[in-house]
Formats: structure tokens, sequence, C-alpha cells
């Protein structure tokens, strides 16, 4: 019994060892290759599958998702000879396991070594600053190239990033402070803008407010004008309503003359030619007064003064000429003596 026992322990063994063989589970987005005595027999897809034990061997498993894998930094020398280290992200997915299998050994180090090549030859036809500022070029170029090469591997590559882009660290310093300088001429481009600005318009409202305070004194003086010439207009309407004679006026003409002997610094004073007549009227109006001067009733003959006639004012001793006027006690008053006899002086 025992010999019995033993065998149908180790058929028992085997027959669970080759259904576990026979039946084989793939999850989903994965793909398996199987070789029936070493070469490729078929790919089982996700679900259950039936193979034959001891005959057919699955070789191995393939994510069939996308697969995202990064590089390393590698060094790359620009077309203006400075050498920079680039970042690189591959997306990649698998499209045909059995390509993948068996059109190359790994295709993982195959597309880093494409990338890294590729790269180079991309960067190197390009300066630093096309370099900084060309990423998606890049890119585009990246993808163009390990597309087209990995398309026979059973490999789709999807996108291709940069991850850091670094230049050397004198080139770094060296755009630093370019940065900084462009800096400055963009905030001193900015202060001087509005320096002008602020002088434009404070200009423009100056010249409003000298517009404005011209037509002001203009309409001012215009009024002023008016009311000066509507003030003389109704003086000389009063006086002519008033029927004034002519010793009146020849008084108040009189009495407007100290007004131009007013001040220290008066040395000429100027006599109009109305003085005369203006004198005239007076001594008339002396001479009609108690029988006028001398008993005899006639007027003495007031001095006539010709336009023009400059009579000398000064404060001390009088030699020659008419006698100035007397503008002691701060009152300016016309002295006329009636028995004295004035020259009369040629304005010629």
């Amino acid at each position: 019994m025992e010999p019995v026992l033993i065998v149908l322990v180790v058929l028992v063994v085997v027959a669970f060892i080759a259904l576990i063989k026979t039946i084989q589970v793939i999850p989903q987005a994965s793909a398996a290759i199987v070789e029936r005595f070493g070469r490729y027999t078929r790919t089982l897809s996700a679900g259950l599958n039936i193979v034959v034990p001891f005959i057919d061997n699955v070789r191995n498993r393939i994510d069939l998702r996308e697969q995202v894998v990064p590089f390393p930094p590698q060094p790359v020398i620009t077309q203006d000879n400075l050498v920079v280290n680039i970042d690189t992200v591959i997306y990649y997915q698998v499209t045909d396991p059995r390509a993948a299998t068996y059109e190359v050994a790994s295709y993982i180090q195959a597309i880093e070594q494409l990338t890294v090549t590729t790269l180079r030859n991309i960067i190197g036809s390009m300066d630093l600053e096309s370099t900084l500022t060309s990423r998606e070029v890049i890119n585009a170029g990246l993808r163009g190239v390990l597309d087209e090469a990995t398309g026979k591997w059973g490999i789709r590559v999807n996108r291709v990033e940069l991850k850091a882009i670094e230049p050397p660290t004198s080139i770094q310093d060296s755009m630093e402070k370019q940065m900084r300088a462009d800096r400055d001429k963009r905030a001193a481009i900015l202060t001087a803008e509005g320096a002008r600005q602020a002088a434009i318009l404070r200009a423009e409202g100056e010249k409003q407010a000298d517009v404005l305070r011209a037509e002001g004194e203009a309409q001012a003086a215009v009024l002023r004008a008016d009311g000066e010439a509507a003030a003389i207009r109704t003086v000389f309407e009063a006086i002519h309503d008033g029927d004034a004679d002519q010793k009146l006026l020849a008084y108040q003409y009189l009495q407007t003359l100290p007004e131009l002997a007013k001040g220290d610094s008066n040395k000429l004073w100027i006599i109009p030619s109305e003085v005369g007549d203006a004198l005239k009227g007076l001594g008339g109006a002396f001479g009609g007064m108690n029988g006028g001067f001398g008993g005899n009733g006639a007027a003495p003959a007031a001095p006539v003064a010709p336009p023009s006639t400059q009579v000398p004012l000064d404060k001390g001793n009088h030699t020659a000429g008419p006698r100035p006027l007397n503008t002691e006690k701060g009152t300016a008053r016309p002295r006329v003596e009636p028995n004295r006899e004035y020259p009369t002086i040629d304005p010629e």
C-alpha cells in the first residue's frame, strides 16, 4: 500500500502543478508573451487564458499603460560652445508587446540613449539664448525623432519634456546682471515718462491758469473802464445840468494844482496852458468884489501862463521868475498878488 500511496500523492501534486501552469490570469492593461519550445507562439491578453503546461512558457508580462521615465541630467554643448545640463522626461506607451520583446533588448535603455543623442543634435544647432527660449521647439523635435525610431520597437512616444536647463554658473551670474540692468533701465524709462507727463500736465495747468487770469484781468479792465466812463459821463452830465459858471470851474481847477506839487522829489512843475484861463476867471471874480483892488473897480489882469510853461520848484529863495506855490503846512495854495505884474514866457 505504501508505494501505491506515494504514487498517488505524486500524481496529485503533478496534476495540481499542471493545473496552475495551464490557467493564466492576465491583469487589465497588461499582456504576456507565450513561447513554445523557445519560439514565440502568441500574446496573452487580459483575462483568463489556458496554456499547455510544461510546453508553453510565459516569457514576460508587459505593462501597456503609459509610462513616465525621467532621465538624469545630460551635458550638452550649444552652438556658442557653452555646456548646459538638461533634464528630460519621456512619456511612452507599449503598443506591440511582441516587438517590444523581440525587436530590442531593453527598450528603456534604447529610448534613453536615443533621447540623449537627439537632444545633443538639436541643442548643438542652437545658441544659449535660443535654447532657453525654445523649449517647445526642442520638445517637438525630440518627439518626432523618437516616435519615428521607436515605432518598429512597438513603442509610442507621447510626450517629451525638458525639466530643467542649467547653464554654467558664470553665465547665470551674467544673465542675472543683464536682467537687473534691464529692470533698472525700464524703471528709469518709466520714471522719466512719469516726470515728462507730470511736466506736461503742470504746463497745461499753468497755461490754462494764465489764460483764465488774463481773461479775468481783461474783463476786469473792461468793467473798470465802463465804470470810469460811466463816472465821467455822470460828472459831465451833473456839471451841465448844474450849469456851473466859469468862476466855479476856475476855483475847482486851481484846487487841483497843489496835487501836482506833492512829494519831496518834485523839482520841476509843468504848468498847463489852462492855468491862464483859470487865473483870468479868478481875477475877474476878485475884481468884482468890493469895488476891486485900488478903488477903481477894475480887475487886475490875471497872469497868463502859456502852454507847457515850466516853473522851477525850489524850497530855497527865488530871485527870478514867477513866485512858486506856497506848499507850507502840507497844503498848497496859489498866491496871487493883484498889484504885481507877472512876466509872460513865450513857449517858443
